[in-house]
């Protein structure tokens, strides 16, 4: 018989297992984004209409029920990224956007997992609010040394737009787990192993992009 503590050594394991897991296809993707982004900054919007697409074939494949309200959800994204011009676009401020993304979703997902006890919406379950505050610290802090290190002003906008763009990352984590609970689904393919699908991995810069639209455009 398995003893008690067995159990939460093969939980705290697993719990590693899935933030290396997580922290290394992070680190996949940001390794793609610099290298293309270095090559011609222009390339990465043609990289992320490809992550579109692959979402909407997602979508279309594996949601059997309510499917025509994500295809809605993503061409509206869609249609705010194609808001953005790349032409006069400043790399640092995409940068930035995907730091506050990217550690918000990394280590809510480690201190959730690590220290969570409070369940915080039972949308997803497994969220809680010990992992919500880990996230929103770590993303703040990263950003801090980010903008510090490039001089980027930092001043109360600053810190308006990193909790911005914290909120809509959760919202978009929050939007996709209702759209795959509607579906019974656990994952919205499994095209990325030990990850899940597409749209898995990239649901909080699809709402993010909405309201850093937005953001700009005012």
């Amino acid at each position: 018989m398995i003893s008690l503590k067995n159990i939460q050594i093969l939980e705290e394991n697993m719990v590693y297992k899935n933030f290396l897991l997580r922290f290394l296809f992070a680190v996949i993707i940001l390794s793609i984004y610099f290298i293309i982004s270095y090559i011609d900054f222009n390339l990465v919007f043609y990289l992320i209409l490809i992550i579109y697409f692959i979402i909407l074939l997602e979508i279309i494949i594996y949601f059997k029920t309510y499917k025509f309200i994500p295809i809605i959800y993503i061409a509206l994204s869609l249609i705010c990224f194609l808001n953005i011009d790349f032409k006069e676009f400043k790399i640092l401020d995409f940068n930035l956007l995907l730091i506050i993304i990217i550690t918000f979703d990394i280590f809510s997902y480690f201190f959730g997992k690590a220290i969570g006890k409070t369940k915080l919406i039972n949308i997803s379950p497994k969220k809680t609010i010990e992992g919500l505050v880990g996230g929103i610290i770590v993303s703040i802090l990263f950003s801090i040394i980010f903008s510090y290190y490039f001089e980027i002003l930092i001043n109360m906008h600053l810190f308006i737009y990193i909790f911005l763009i914290i909120f809509s990352s959760l919202s978009g984590d929050l939007i996709e787990s209702y759209f795959k609970r509607k579906n019974n689904l656990k994952n919205s393919s499994n095209i990325i192993p030990g990850h899940g699908g597409v749209f898995d991995r990239f649901d909080s810069f699809l709402f993010s992009i909405i309201v850093y639209s937005i953001f700009i455009s005012f």
